[in-house]
């Protein structure tokens, strides 16, 4: 005789426990409650941060290659950054726009070998701070993955504990030291665990990911500035000799 599918229910002494996932969200204590819908929420917002820094990440890569293939197809520095100041909307056109502003702003007759050099001094430090904003702006709500990644696990573990002791308060009130007693307990608080898993493990890898993507680009916008500065720099040296 073939067997019936298995149910989500089973009989508990007339009470009936169900076994879905809704249901032992149901009919969990309510700390255990808590620590799911916490769990849930941190799980769904990383989803969104994880989502709005990969398409960043992309956009800015896309931008500077595009801003590259301007910058060294030889045309004017003065012309493109005529072009390029009001629309500027990635780290790296911004290095490029915070130096030129600096250069035009510092070479009103300057000619002594000072004042060549503190316009050096200037433009390296807009472009570096320039830099450091742009990137603080990147790497904005990275923390809160790390966050979910190294405390969600402890979170479920908490709503895990709860339950467990919950179940044990069951076996003590009954006297019935049977599994069936404590089984919807425990299923519950292992599910609190099983979500801190689900909400930790995707913070984690992405937050490996794009820390190693926003480095990436970090060095390449440093790189970037290097490169300006030593134009600028010999620019500086022909216009005042």
């Amino acid at each position: 005789m073939q067997q019936d599918q298995v149910i989500d229910a089973v009989d508990l002494g007339g009470r009936s426990a169900d076994f879905s996932v809704w249901g032992m969200f149901i009919e969990a204590d309510i700390v255990v409650q808590l620590v799911m819908v916490l769990l849930l929420l941190a799980s769904f917002w990383s989803w969104a941060i994880i989502y709005e820094k990969i398409m960043r990440i992309r956009k800015v890569n896309a931008h500077a290659n595009q801003f590259e293939e301007v910058f060294w197809s030889g045309n004017s520095l003065d012309n493109l950054y005529d072009s390029m100041r009001s629309r500027a909307d990635h780290p790296m056109a911004m290095v490029f726009i915070a130096a030129m502003r600096e250069w035009q702003k510092s070479l009103a007759g300057r000619s002594t070998v000072a004042d060549k050099l503190g316009i050096q001094d200037r433009i390296a430090k807009v472009m570096r701070v320039t830099m450091n904003r742009e990137l603080e702006r990147l790497e904005h709500q990275l923390g809160f993955l790390a966050t979910v990644g190294s405390t969600a696990p402890f979170v479920g573990l908490f709503g895990t504990v709860w339950g467990i002791m919950n179940s044990f308060q069951a076996i003590a009130l009954t006297s019935n030291t049977s599994l069936a007693v404590v089984a919807p307990g425990i299923a519950e608080a292992l599910m609190a665990t099983a979500l801190g898993l689900v909400a930790a493990i995707p913070a984690v890898m992405a937050y490996n990911k794009i820390s190693t993507d926003v480095e990436r680009y970090a060095s390449r916008v440093e790189g970037f500035s290097e490169e300006f500065s030593a134009i600028l720099s010999r620019q500086l040296e022909e216009r005042h000799g």
